[in-house]
C-alpha cells in the first residue's frame, strides 16, 4: 500500500479505517494491474489513466464509487450523479459482500466510459470497452 493511501486510512475513525482496509485489499487483489493513488483527496484505481473505482468518507459511511457502474446493470449499486457512476455505501465491514464486490470489480474492467478525456470532450462520455 502506498504511503498516501495508508495516511488516508489513518485519518478515519477505527471502524471506517477497517472498512477502507478491507476495500483496499479486495480491490487490490482483483485489480492488480490497475494503478492506485490518491486522486481528488481519496483512493482511486485507474486503467490506462481512466478511473475505475475509488472510495471516500461521507458523514456516517464509506462511499465506494464505480465510475462506469451504471452500465454494469448491478441491482446492488445505486446510480450516482449525472454521468455513468454508481455507488455502494458501507457503515460497517459486515455490510461488505465480497462476492458482489468481486463481480463489480470484474465488470469495471470490461465496462468503461472515457472519463480520462471528459474535459477535452466537453462533458461528453464515450464508451471504451
Amino acid at each position: 500500500m502506498k504511503a498516501e493511501i495508508s495516511i488516508y486510512h489513518s485519518k478515519q475513525t477505527p471502524e471506517d479505517a477497517t472498512i477502507c482496509e478491507v476495500l483496499f485489499s479486495i480491490i487490490h487483489k482483483y485489480l492488480p494491474e490497475a494503478e492506485n493513488k490518491i486522486w481528488h483527496a481519496y483512493p482511486v484505481w485507474f486503467l490506462d489513466g481512466n478511473p475505475l473505482v475509488g472510495y471516500s468518507k461521507l458523514k456516517n459511511e464509506i462511499l465506494l464509487l464505480f465510475w462506469s457502474g451504471q452500465s454494469s446493470d448491478e441491482p446492488g449499486l445505486q446510480n450516482e450523479g449525472s454521468f455513468k457512476a454508481a455507488e455502494m455505501r458501507y457503515a460497517a465491514t459486515e455490510q461488505i459482500n465480497i462476492n458482489d464486490l468481486k463481480r463489480w470489480l470484474e465488470k469495471c474492467k470490461h465496462i468503461q466510459w472515457d472519463y480520462k478525456n471528459i474535459v477535452k470532450r466537453k462533458a461528453v462520455l464515450e464508451r471504451l470497452v
